[in-house]
């Protein structure tokens, strides 16, 4: 008796309405997985805007980022043709092609191989990733962080110390010093050299490009420039400890003028770096921590300027951490303190106006 109430619906036909149901809840599916696709671009894109400080290499403020954009576009076009696509396109067609009911497809039960399909499911992830390993290895060697950029102008020099939890900038060549504030000439290359004074630490200035680690002991390069003037967020991205999420600086990028001046106020304004100066800077502490530590050193945007810096500190630094010891000021890092310069420590806005 059920085996005959089974034979009996297996006969009967389906209603004529529900191959057309399916084939619109597909529609409507493959609709909503575009709309949650262009949600996902459009908030992607708005990562790029915040304000007058530019966060992302999306919105690129150098030649770096802006080739890094430029390779993120290109794969992500890519996964799109080759793996987004067909998925987006097949997907509905084979849910309306083999949906219930249909009955102009072929039933093969005993299938067991398709040559096409072989190619088909092999070959397609073969092309990916051969493309792919093209583009990468291809702007991998163009954009190595240790290459040194093209440019008639000579790099500017900084060295970079990463301590908990700010990050030190040194002008060997200018003899001054930052924390919080890293202020580079429009349109000239600028060479860093990175180390860590404690654990290792990720640098990275999105709108600039490129990430370097900067760890005990070791000296890390970085060739950067900025294309035009604004605000570029700096930060630390590797968890450090407490204060991991104040660990940010500003790269501010300015005219060649502009920096000039810059330069001439940090040491007309700024305090000296000397062994108290760098005993209270290797503690832990934060940016704001540190201002009130430092006499003098109180400014209205928030970072500390040094009027002197030693360029044999660098070097000092990375020596006393692989020797597993306290960092000795150099001997030459009082040559540039003067008396004046002590004396007219003060506080001071040392960056220029906001530029567009």
């Amino acid at each position: 008796m059920n085996s005959d109430n089974r034979q009996r619906d297996l006969a009967r036909p389906d209603p004529p309405g529900r191959p057309r149901a399916c084939a619109n809840t597909s529609r409507r599916r493959a609709v909503a997985w575009a709309r949650w696709v262009a949600l996902g671009v459009v908030l992607v894109l708005l990562t790029a805007c915040a304000g007058d400080t530019h966060m992302s290499f999306l919105d690129a403020q150098g030649p770096v980022a802006a080739a890094q954009r430029w390779h993120f576009y290109w794969v992500l076009g890519i996964m799109a043709v080759l793996v987004a696509g067909p998925i987006f396109i097949l997907l509905p067609f084979w849910a309306w092609r083999y949906r219930y009911g249909a009955s102009k497809v072929r039933y093969t039960p005993n299938w067991k191989n398709s040559r096409i399909l072989e190619i088909m499911s092999w070959g397609g992830p073969i092309i990916i990733v051969t493309i792919l390993a093209v583009f990468v290895w291809r702007d991998s060697h163009k954009l190595d962080p240790y290459l040194p950029l093209a440019s008639n102008q000579p790099a500017l020099r900084v060295q970079v110390i990463g301590y908990d939890w700010k990050w030190l900038f040194i002008y060997p060549d200018q003899g001054i010093a930052t924390i919080g504030t890293l202020a580079l000439p429009v349109g000239r290359p600028v060479s860093m050299h990175l180390t860590s004074a404690t654990v290792m630490q990720s640098f990275f200035i999105p709108a600039l490009g490129s990430q370097i680690y900067a760890m005990g002991g070791m000296d890390t390069q970085l060739n950067l420039e900025a294309s035009q003037p604004g605000r570029s967020l700096g930060e630390n991205t590797m968890y450090n400890g407490d204060g991991f999420h104040q660990q940010k600086f500003t790269a501010v990028a300015m005219s060649p003028a502009a920096f000039k001046a810059w330069v001439s106020k940090v040491r007309a304004h700024g305090i000296p770096l000397d062994a108290q100066a760098l005993k209270i800077i290797a503690q832990q502490s934060t940016r704001s921590d540190l201002v009130a530590a430092l006499p003098r050193a109180e400014s209205t945007d928030g970072s500390v300027y040094f009027s002197s810096a030693s360029k044999s500190l660098f070097p000092a630094v990375i020596k006393a951490t692989v020797q597993g010891r306290p960092v000795a000021l150099p001997a030459d890092a009082l040559d540039n303190i003067s008396t004046s310069a002590k004396g007219n420590a003060r506080a001071a806005t040392l960056l220029p106006e906001k530029q567009p």
